[in-house]
């Protein structure tokens, strides 16, 4: 079973700052991809960044520039700085890991914490 644990996240001006963390367990950040997705209030749930076991990070369009992935295999914890926020950020954010087992992938995600950007 996979275990995702999301801190950090709340409200914030927009122009601000936000740190979000997913803690896990060691295999989990050794062998999976991870990711943060989020769902705005009424639309479909979208993946913002995603780093691979190689460390390489990818970016949404919409975050590019604002927001930063990183992967911390001491602590077992993939972090979401996000900068310059924006009330279109505002969402559900959701830490998932994507791993492989035998011949088919499989994603899980944490239980969503709320980022509220305010105008």
């Amino acid at each position: 079973q996979v275990q995702l644990v999301e801190s950090g996240g709340g409200s914030v001006q927009a122009g601000g700052v936000l740190n979000m963390s997913c803690a896990t367990s060691a295999n989990i950040i050794r062998d999976c991809r991870m990711s943060w997705y989020r769902q705005p209030p009424g639309k479909e749930r979208e993946r913002v960044s995603t780093i691979g076991n190689d460390g390489v990070a990818r970016y949404a369009d919409s975050v590019q520039g604002r927001f930063t992935i990183s992967r911390d295999t001491i602590k077992n914890t993939v972090h979401l700085q996000m900068r310059d926020l924006r009330t279109e950020d505002t969402a559900v954010y959701y830490c998932a890991a994507t791993c492989v087992f035998g011949f088919q992938a499989q994603t899980s995600f944490g239980q969503g914490t709320q980022v509220t950007v305010l105008s």
